[in-house]
C-alpha cells in the first residue's frame, strides 16, 4: 500500500524543527500512518545540511542518511537510529498489510533489522507472519543494549534472535541510556549508602533507620496532601519497612490498598468497575475536567498482571533504580484503584530497590520525602506524560460524573518511555544517600554530645532533655523566658547559661534535622 510521507517542514505536530527538513524513522511512520500514539520524546529528521546537529528534542540527520520514503527504509531508520518505541510500532502494526513485512523478509531474510521488526510484529500482534523458521545466520538482539536498557535475554529460533525486552507485550516501559542516568550508576549509590552505615554503631543505624522510615511514610500523605494520624502515618511506615519480603501479585496490591484506605465503608476496594481519572469538575456543571484519564477498567487485569510479571522477570537483570521507575510510574498512570494509588505507586519503589538489595538492610531511604523536596519537578515528570495521553484519548462524561473512555487506550500504558521517570527517581535516591542519611547520622551523633554534656551539668530523664533540645532549637538556642518560668524553672542562671553554650557548640552548623 502507498503512502504518502511527509516532504520539508518547519513545524511537526506542534513541535518547532531548529530548521526546515523532512521527519524521518518514528516521526515519518507517525506521519505517512496517521497513528495516534504519544510522540516520542525525541524525533528524527533529514537536514539539508551536511553536520548532525541535536537541539531541543530534535535529531537532524545528514542527507546521506535519507532511507527512502519507505516503509522498511524508515522502520530500519528507526530501529538503527532511535530505538525501540513500542508504542509507535504497535499502533504501526495495526495499519499495515502484513505482506508488506513478508514482502522485504523474502528479498533479505537474513537482514538484522528486519528480522527483529519480524520479530516484533508478532510479539505485539499475536499473529504469525506466513513465513518458514530461519535456520542460518547469527542471533542479534531485539534491543540494543547500548541505547536501551535490557534484560539478559533468551533466544528464538524462528528469527534467530535474541529477546531481551524487559517484559511482555502486556507491559513493557523501555528506559534509553542518557548521560544522566549512566552517570548516576557510575556514582555506584548502592555502595555509598553502605559505606556510610559502615561508619556508625548499630545504635545510631537503627535510630536513623527508624526516623528516616517515619519521614518517609509523613511525606508519602503529605504528596497526597492529604493530613492523617500518627498511628496511620506509622502503621503505612510498617509496611514500607517490610518492603520487598512479599512478593508482587495482583492479591498483594488489594491488600495494601485496604491498609492505605483503612475504613474502607466509603471507598470501593479492589481493581476499579469504572472508569477513573485525576482532576476537577467543573463547578457548575460537574462535568469532569480530566488533567489524567487512567486506563479502562476492562483493561486492568491484563494492565497489573503485566506489571507484575515485570517485576518478577527482571528481578536482579537491570539496575534497580530504573526497574523501580519503570513499574511505579506505570502503575500510577494505570490507576487501577479508586483510591489509594498513590502511596501504593511509592510503596512499589521500596519493594523494587529492598527486593534487589538495593538499600542496606533494615534502612529504608526517604525517597517520598526526596520526592516532597521536588514535588513541582515530580508532578512535571507525571504530567509531562498525561499531557502527552489527554488529545488522543476519547471519552464522554459518565452519569456519576466520571469519564468513559470510549477509544482504544490500553497500549498507551503498556508501552512509554520510562527515560525521564528513571532520572527523577535517581536523583531523589541521590538525595537520600547524599544528604538525608549523613545529615540524620550526624544529627543523632550530635544529639548524642548534646545529652551527654547537659547531663553533665545536671541530671535529667531522657524525655526531659529531648524537651529541653526542642525548645532551644525553637528559640534558636536561646532557653525562651517562658520555658524558664515553666516547664525548667527549677535551673539555675548558671546552669541555664551552661546549657545554652553546650546547644551552639554542638550544633554550630545548624544541621538540625528534628
Amino acid at each position: 500500500m502507498q503512502k504518502h510521507f511527509s516532504g520539508p517542514v518547519t513545524v511537526f505536530h506542534g513541535q518547532t524543527l531548529p530548521e526546515e527538513a523532512t521527519p524521518a524513522g518514528y516521526a515519518a511512520l507517525i506521519y505517512a500512518y496517521k497513528l495516534a500514539v504519544p510522540l516520542p520524546y525525541r524525533l528524527s529528521a533529514i537536514s539539508k545540511q551536511h553536520k548532525m546537529t541535536e537541539k531541543d528534542n530534535w535529531k537532524l540527520f545528514t542527507p546521506r542518511h535519507f532511507p527512502g520514503n519507505t516503509l522498511e527504509g524508515h522502520l530500519k531508520f528507526a530501529l538503527k537510529y532511535e530505538g525501540l518505541d513500542l508504542a509507535v510500532l504497535n499502533r504501526l502494526f495495526d495499519k499495515i498489510i502484513p505482506g508488506e513485512i513478508e514482502e522485504a523478509l523474502r528479498k533479505t531474510p537474513t537482514g538484522s533489522y528486519l528480522r527483529r521488526i519480524w520479530f516484533l510484529y508478532e510479539w505485539l500482534t499475536g499473529k504469525m507472519l506466513d513465513l518458514p523458521d530461519l535456520y542460518t545466520g547469527n542471533y542479534v538482539s531485539v534491543i540494543n543494549p547500548g541505547m536501551q536498557f535490557a534484560a539478559k535475554g533468551r533466544s528464538v529460533r524462528r528469527q534467530r534472535v535474541v529477546n531481551n525486552l524487559p517484559g511482555t507485550s502486556s507491559f513493557c516501559p523501555l528506559v534509553f541510556r542518557s548521560k544522566k542516568l549512566e552517570y548516576f550508576i557510575s556514582m555506584d549509590l548502592k555502595r555509598r549508602a553502605q559505606s556510610v552505615i559502615d561508619r556508625i554503631s548499630r545504635d545510631i543505624m537503627g535510630r536513623a533507620a527508624a526516623f528516616l522510615l517515619l519521614k518517609d511514610s509523613r511525606a508519602s500523605y503529605a504528596i497526597e496532601d492529604e493530613s492523617s494520624s500518627v498511628k496511620r502515618i506509622e502503621r503505612w511506615g510498617r509496611i514500607i519497612g517490610e518492603a520487598g519480603n512479599i512478593s508482587l501479585s495482583r492479591d498483594e496490591l488489594m491488600r495494601l490498598q485496604k491498609i492505605v484506605i483503612g475504613d474502607a465503608r466509603f471507598v470501593s476496594t479492589g481493581l476499579r468497575t469504572e472508569g477513573g481519572f485525576v482532576g476537577e469538575h467543573d463547578r457548575e456543571t460537574g462535568v469532569p475536567l480530566p488533567e489524567h484519564i487512567s486506563a479502562c477498567s476492562g483493561d486492568l487485569v491484563s494492565l497489573v498482571d503485566g506489571l507484575v510479571n515485570y517485576s518478577r522477570n527482571l528481578s536482579g537483570e537491570i539496575d534497580p533504580v530504573i526497574t523501580a521507575a519503570a513499574i511505579a510510574f506505570g502503575f500510577i498512570y494505570i490507576h487501577p484503584f479508586t483510591d489509594g494509588n498513590g502511596r501504593i505507586h511509592r510503596y512499589l519503589i521500596h519493594h523494587v530497590l529492598a527486593e534487589n538489595g538495593y538499600n542496606p538492610a533494615g534502612m529504608v531511604f526517604p525517597v517520598s520525602a526526596a520526592i516532597l523536596d521536588r514535588i513541582e519537578e515530580y508532578h512535571r515528570i507525571l504530567n509531562g506524560y498525561s499531557a502527552k495521553l489527554l488529545p488522543l484519548i476519547e471519552w464522554e462524561p459518565a452519569h456519576d460524573n466520571n469519564v468513559k473512555v470510549v477509544n482504544k487506550t490500553d497500549d498507551y500504558y503498556r508501552f512509554f518511555d520510562a527515560t525521564p521517570h528513571a532520572e527523577f527517581l535517581y536523583s531523589c535516591v541521590m538525595q537520600t544517600i547524599d544528604s538525608d542519611l549523613p545529615l540524620e547520622v550526624e544529627f543523632l551523633q550530635n544529639y548524642d554530645r548534646f545529652r551527654q554534656e547537659v547531663e553533665a551539668v545536671v541530671e535529667m530523664q531522657s524525655k526531659t532533655i529531648n524537651l529541653l533540645f526542642r525548645f532551644l532549637k525553637q528559640n534558636e538556642g536561646i532557653l525562651s523566658v517562658r520555658a524558664c518560668s515553666r516547664e525548667f524553672k527549677l535551673l539555675h542562671d548558671d546552669e541555664i547559661k551552661r546549657i545554652e553554650e553546650v546547644y551552639k557548640n554542638v550544633f554550630r552548623n545548624n544541621n538540625v534535622t528534628k
